[in-house]
């Protein structure tokens, strides 16, 4: 699915991305510097009811923002791995651990480490058109949507 949206779109983009993508978990977000990847994190985690606002992790690797569903609490982890140059760094910040545990986790830069994610990996493709258009293409395993 390859969709141009305006961001001004981005909170009904966020709406009705979650929606399709079934009970994936993982979401690897791609982009150039500036495309656009955090503040599409922004907007999924508004749409799942975050209440702080998501910033980039880039010096602290991973937040965590916490919603309801169902009345029940659950975790969002937002990743970028921009920072990080080895296997071994990877390792010992506990990305993989957030990766296998279950809850979602929205990875920016996963280029960074694709040994990381499976065939249940829903990928984002964020490209910018110009200042106020992005063309963003998601790529959904049908694997993710029924695991």
């Amino acid at each position: 699915m390859v969709q141009e949206i305006n961001l001004e779109q981005l909170n009904e983009f966020a709406l009705s991305f979650w929606k399709h993508v079934g009970n994936a978990k993982v979401f690897a977000l791609h982009g150039e510097m500036g495309a656009g990847k955090t503040t599409m994190v922004s907007a999924l985690c508004r749409a799942k009811g975050v209440q702080v606002a998501a910033s980039s992790p880039t010096f602290s690797i991973i937040n965590e923002y916490v919603f309801k569903e169902d009345g029940i609490e659950k975790i969002i982890y937002h990743i970028d791995l921009y920072r990080l140059n080895s296997r071994e760094e990877i390792l010992q910040t506990g990305v993989e651990d957030c990766i296998g545990s279950g809850e979602i986790c929205l990875v920016e830069w996963p280029a960074k480490a694709e040994w990381l994610f499976d065939e249940n990996t829903v990928h984002l493709h964020i490209k910018v058109v110009n200042e106020s258009r992005r063309e963003i293409k998601v790529e959904i395993p049908s694997a993710a949507l029924y695991k």
